[in-house]
């Protein structure tokens, strides 16, 4: 009993030796696999932050990234070496997402990362307090973080083409200095407040997107200069876009319009409008051009036809009051 218990124990003994050698052995194993993946990112990171120095440019006294119809679906950390850099331009290359270090880059005057991949803007965006253009069209953006309204600096935005987003966070009215703004060929069904409230804001595109009606406290935007509205479902417009003093352009092509308001004829600022390809009620047809340049710089749907299809909707409308007021001459009166 005592040989066989002794024996059992030999056994556990050498199978426990050989139980930790095999499990040092595995553990040897997996550091060198993982030392020698850290080798590879090391060696990757060096390639890919020397790939990118080639890719740094100055045009203008600016230092620019610049990379174009080349694949980096992410930016390695090593680009923190590069925080001098005070322009992004990467276009088709399949970026997958903003690193979310971004806010490092404190001397960024523009980030140009549009024709990407990009499905998030990450809210370290709202650090950059110097950034003065942002362009992201082309993306597949869903949503805008409030803290971009942190970006204080910022004139220019553009989010067209990212198909989804739909809404903007009301902190963007806090973007003081925004002047330029593209909205288009996304999900809006309105403009947003926000925007509504961007004092400085002069150029907005909103066509191609799912508007319906225009807010009545649209003629708070008195800085804007130009309004895209084509490729919409507005079906009229409110009397309050009369208020819009500094409106120079209005598009308003391929909606559902049916009228154009009376008061629009005294928009003295407006200089071009575009009303084709839409149901108007009355069909107008222009009076004869002086001359053969008259009648290259004439719009078919333009600011001469809006005056006269105004003037001959109030014709119209004078007729009918008319006709209403007269009274019938009796038989007895005949008499």
């Amino acid at each position: 009993m005592t040989e066989h218990v002794a024996c059992t124990g030999a056994v556990n003994a050498v199978k426990e030796v050989w139980e930790k050698r095999i499990q040092k052995h595995s553990d040897d194993l997996k550091r060198e696999k993982q030392f020698q993946l850290k080798l590879v990112r090391i060696w990757e990171e060096r390639v890919s932050f020397t790939k990118l120095k080639e890719k740094v440019t100055r045009e203008d006294g600016r230092v620019i990234l610049k990379i174009e119809k080349e694949e980096w679906k992410t930016l390695p950390s090593s680009l923190l070496k590069l925080t001098q850099l005070q322009e992004w331009q990467l276009h088709r290359t399949g970026l997958l997402k903003i690193p979310e270090f971004i806010g490092r880059f404190q001397n960024l005057i523009v980030l140009d990362l549009s024709r990407n991949a990009i499905s998030e803007i990450p809210r370290g965006i709202g650090l950059l307090t110097g950034l003065q253009e942002l362009i992201l069209s082309y993306n597949k953006i869903k949503m805008v973080p409030k803290e971009l309204s942190n970006c204080v600096s910022l004139e220019k935005l553009e989010l067209a083409v990212n198909r989804d987003i739909c809404d903007l966070p009301h902190e963007l009215s806090n973007l003081l200095k925004l002047t330029h703004l593209d909205l288009s060929m996304n999900h809006f069904t309105t403009i947003p407040a926000a925007v509504l409230s961007m004092p400085s804001l002069e150029w907005l595109d909103m066509g191609s997107n799912r508007l319906e009606q225009l807010p009545d406290t649209i003629g708070r935007m008195q800085s804007l200069h130009t309004l895209w509205l084509q490729r919409n479902e507005i079906a009229c417009l409110p009397e309050t876009i009369c208020n819009m003093r500094n409106l120079g352009t209005l598009v308003l092509s391929n909606n559902r319009l049916q009228e154009i308001p009376a008061c629009m004829a005294g928009m003295a600022s407006l200089r071009f409008v575009n009303f084709r390809d839409n149901p108007l009620k009355l069909e107008v047809t222009l009076p004869p051009s002086q001359s053969a340049d008259d009648e290259e710089d004439r719009e078919l749907f333009g600011l001469q036809f809006m005056h006269t299809y105004i003037q001959e909707s109030q014709e119209r409308a004078d007729n009918q009051v008319s006709c209403s007021t007269t009274l019938p001459v009796s038989a007895d009166a005949d008499g």
